[in-house]
């Protein structure tokens, strides 16, 4: 310590004036002491003022300068040295000598800026206005093909500076982007693969740059899904897995990336590791599962990639993913009931899989999960069944299969998810299907569990699906008992309300409902029209200019037909309906101009 604290004072004080010799010892002093106790004496080499030092003999490069920026990069591993070594000024120097051509000097001084970006706004902000990122991305791109294991040594050093310059900061990260580093890392990537630090150092930047929109663009350009996969074929340890899963992961969002990734051979690759890890119970096994799983459901979200994978049902992918859904395994279950939700995404992939028995596979999932089961398992079956019942001819085989009574057992879940998709099922179950919504319609335990999540404020898909689902049953049904039910259960006023949905086509279905109702049992809903304000709301539909053609004409419709009620025909004639109607006789469309003249005939002699 006592040579450290000499050091320290015959630098404060002659290093202008000292020879090479004599300021080379007392750097080598300093570094003894950082390696012994970094923090200690980092703290005492700010206290001494040899930060400004350090600045002076920087601005003068002579043989001591590898040195000095070696001190500086071990000076600012310490966080609180980060900001005094950016106030000393010590930045703009440290990026003059990247323009130098000495190996050492260019080696400690890219450790030097890269440990004072390391999670420092001060730092980075420092660098980004001396320039130096883009000096460093130019260094990177000449090396990029060298393959020499000191030259390699610098990359993964430069390649380090340009991760802790752009960590979590979007503005800086968008700036290589645009400088182009994306294709000179992936060249590297290549290059280098069989380099474990700098590949590392690679996948760590393309981490935090895939996360960027703008940046998946320049990715896709490039060999990226080629260069991945490669490296991922020749891992083995679970470390080095996760590492290329956290640059896929953001990458899989892209569809044409998605399909590069399925062309390079990604998913075979992920095949192997579920197969690996299915029956393992480490937590790294377990881990590895859940991401290889995930990403596969990722990648069948393009629908270039999903089809190519489907192969018209032959696909040896798709068929493993299906033999997912049987599995003893929560998360194998959850992946395999997402990948049919996500092969679901078109007619002809719907057909053929309820044709070759997926309901049933689907069913037995569902019937496993029932009592306490996984909230998750449950919301991804039901979207595999809500995505199968669209198409028209599967709706009545999905019925004879048994879909419905199924999902009814869902309807005491207490999880917003797993309500939204049950709803969402059931409505795409009945359209156009009279016999199963009148069904439905009459139970009276599914109507009144409606009732009460049209009130779910808190979860507004649920509340809309609710409604739009209790409008459905009644106008696939066109029943009586059901208008009944949905009456005596309280669901009046929530369609009413439907009807100033700020979305036409629920405002539509809420009125065609409403006019059904109207039509089949005016005298049992006439009070709950009344206390639901039906017919200010149809005013207002008919005042207000932005109404579509087909509101307006649904609303002349039902304000005929609520007429037939006493107390209602009152509150029409009291609101001047007459003015309103009138106006739209001369309106574009020529069905709400006929519909018009017809509600006014109506009105005028009923008057």
């Amino acid at each position: 310590m006592d040579n450290f604290c000499e050091a320290l004072k015959k630098l404060k004080l002659t290093a202008a004036d000292s020879t090479e010799d004599s300021l080379e010892g007392c750097l080598d002093c300093l570094l003894k002491a950082l390696a012994r106790n970094n923090a200690e004496a980092s703290e005492k080499i700010q206290e001494n003022g040899l930060l400004q030092v350090f600045h002076g003999l920087l601005a003068q490069p002579s043989s001591c300068t590898p040195k000095v920026a070696n001190i500086i990069a071990e000076v600012a591993k310490n966080e609180f040295m980060r900001s005094p070594c950016v106030e000393a000024g010590l930045i703009p120097p440290l990026v003059q000598l990247l323009n130098c051509k000495d190996q050492e000097v260019l080696l400690q001084t890219g450790r030097a800026l890269g440990n004072i970006c390391y999670d420092s706004h001060e730092g980075r902000s420092a660098v980004d206005r001396a320039g130096g990122a883009q000096i460093v991305a130019d260094h990177i791109r000449l090396l990029s093909q060298n393959t020499d294991p000191a030259n390699q040594k610098l990359l993964t050093v430069f390649c380090g500076m340009l991760m802790n310059y752009s960590n979590d900061n979007d503005s800086l990260q968008a700036q290589l982007v645009n400088m182009g580093v994306i294709p000179t890392l992936v060249k590297l990537l290549g290059v280098h693969f069989q380099n474990t630090p700098l590949t590392e150092m690679c996948l760590i930047a393309f981490g935090n740059l895939a996360e960027l929109e703008s940046s998946k663009e320049q990715f896709a350009s490039t060999n990226i899904a080629e260069e991945l996969v490669k490296l991922f074929r020749k891992q083995t340890e679970h470390e080095k897995k996760e590492m290329i899963f956290e640059v896929l992961a953001p990458l899989a969002e892209n569809d044409t990336i998605k399909l590069q990734l399925v062309d390079a051979g990604l998913v075979e690759c992920l095949l192997d590791v579920v197969g690996q890890t299915v029956d393992g119970d480490k937590e790294e096994d377990i881990a590895e599962l859940k991401t290889a799983s995930d990403l596969m459901v990722l990648l069948l979200l393009g629908d270039d990639s999903m089809q190519k994978l489907f192969d018209e049902g032959k696909g040896s992918v798709f068929q493993r993913v299906l033999s997912w859904v049987p599995s003893h395994n929560h998360q194998l279950q959850l992946a395999g009931a997402l990948a049919i939700a996500n092969f679901a995404r078109n007619d002809g992939n719907c057909i053929h899989m309820v044709d070759t028995g997926i309901v049933q596979k689907l069913l037995d999932l569902l019937d496993r999960h029932v009592e306490d089961g996984n909230v998750t398992v449950q919301h991804a079956a039901l979207s595999a069944l809500r995505n199968l019942a669209i198409p028209v001819v599967n709706k009545a085989k999905l019925l004879s299969a048994g879909v419905s009574e199924e999902v009814l057992k869902f309807l005491k879940s207490e999880m917003p998810p797993v309500q939204f998709k049950l709803l969402g099922t059931l409505r795409m179950l009945i359209d156009a299907q009279a016999e199963a919504a009148e069904q439905l319609g009459k139970n009276v335990q599914l109507v009144e569990r409606l009732v009460e999540w049209c009130e779910a404020k808190d979860h507004a898909g649920v509340m809309g699906e609710s409604n739009r689902l209790l409008s459905a049953l009644i106008r696939h049904s066109k029943s009586k008992d059901v208008v009944r039910t949905v009456i005596q259960s309280g669901g009046v006023k929530h369609l009413a309300t439907m009807a100033t949905s700020e979305h036409m086509i629920m405002q539509n279905e809420a009125l065609v409902a409403l006019g059904l109702i109207a039509a089949l049992d005016l005298g049992m809903a006439e009070k709950d029209l009344e206390s639901a304000t039906l017919v200010q709301v149809l005013h207002k539909l008919l005042s207000d200019e932005r109404s579509a053609p087909e509101i307006k004409y649904n609303s002349m419709i039902l304000i005929c037909t609520v007429m037939g009620s006493e107390p209602l025909h009152k509150e029409v004639q009291g609101l001047m309906f007459l003015d309103v109607v009138s106006k739209l006789r001369s309106h574009e469309n020529k069905t709400v101009a006929h519909q018009a003249s017809l509600t006014e005939q109506r009105l005028t002699a009923q008057s």
